[in-house]
């Protein structure tokens, strides 16, 4: 740990999405506090999550290896830095992988008649 806080680990470098329009401050994470270098909201945000299901549009799988990568990540960096009123995993897979590509209801629905 440098100054405080802990150095980011070597997983999947946070470099999605790219910024929209080009001349704009692009929604990416500051690490290690996962929030959002753009607007400052807790990252993935709103804008964030709309400009990645944007890009990788016609790649769903690759998005959620991406997410589940930086979900790893930001476990990792947000225990390390407060490790009793941190967000829960649960919160955490929330935020990073919930949202995204092949999400599937914990129970079946009804068959339909």
């Amino acid at each position: 740990m440098r100054g405080g806080l802990p150095v980011p680990r070597l997983g999947p470098h946070a470099d999605r999405p790219r910024a929209h329009p080009a001349d704009r401050t692009p929604h990416l994470p500051i690490r290690p506090l996962w929030v959002c270098r753009a607007c400052g909201g807790p990252w993935p945000c709103a804008e964030a999550r709309l400009l990645l299901k944007i890009e990788y549009g016609d790649r769903p799988v690759d998005l959620a290896i991406y997410l589940s990568g930086l979900y790893h990540e930001a476990t990792h960096d947000l225990f390390r830095l407060n490790p009793h009123d941190g967000p829960t995993p649960r919160e955490l897979f929330e935020r990073f992988v919930a949202w995204g590509p092949y999400r599937r209801p914990a129970v079946d629905p009804p068959p339909t008649r």
